[in-house]
């Protein structure tokens, strides 16, 4: 068994755990596009609204579809971390760090959202969590010396 190979499954879990909460609030919000494809269409003429009519309710549903695909595919990432990883608040520490990262950076590229100072520092911590949690001894590892220093 790798040793990277159940944070990477964690890592993967968590980007599209943020995937699909960018795909839901997209499939819930779709009104945006309604103005912006009247822009590019040419003002508010009865062709460009009905060509605009139809456009929120297929990303409504493209959307919802990617949603459900991605935390499809997350859960089973997330399992697979469980599996490889020395312990469960490994996979799920590294999940979650991964899962808010992703969700900052996609925030900040599909919607403009910015952080506050004090998510940075939480999100800071987290991570020097994670590190601490990832470079200390598996319990497995601990437990084979135990039995070793008992013989």
């Amino acid at each position: 068994m790798p040793a990277g190979l159940g944070a990477a499954y964690a890592s993967g879990a968590g980007l599209l755990g943020a995937l699909a909460a960018c795909s839901a609030k997209m499939a819930l919000g779709g009104d945006y596009l309604r103005e912006g494809c009247f822009a590019v269409l040419g003002g508010e003429e009865d062709s460009a609204t009905d060509a605009c009519a139809w456009l929120p309710f297929l990303l409504r549903v493209g959307c919802g579809g990617l949603m459900l695909a991605c935390n499809t595919i997350m859960w089973t990432f997330f399992a697979k971390a469980l599996r490889y990883s020395s312990s469960s608040a490994a996979a799920t520490v590294t999940s979650t760090a991964a899962n808010f990262i992703s969700s900052a950076f996609l925030g900040k590229l599909l919607f403009g959202e910015t952080r506050a100072l004090l998510w940075w520092i939480g999100i800071s911590v987290t991570l020097l969590g994670l590190l601490l949690l990832h470079t200390g001894p598996s319990p497995l590892g601990e437990q084979k010396n135990l039995k070793e220093k008992m013989k």
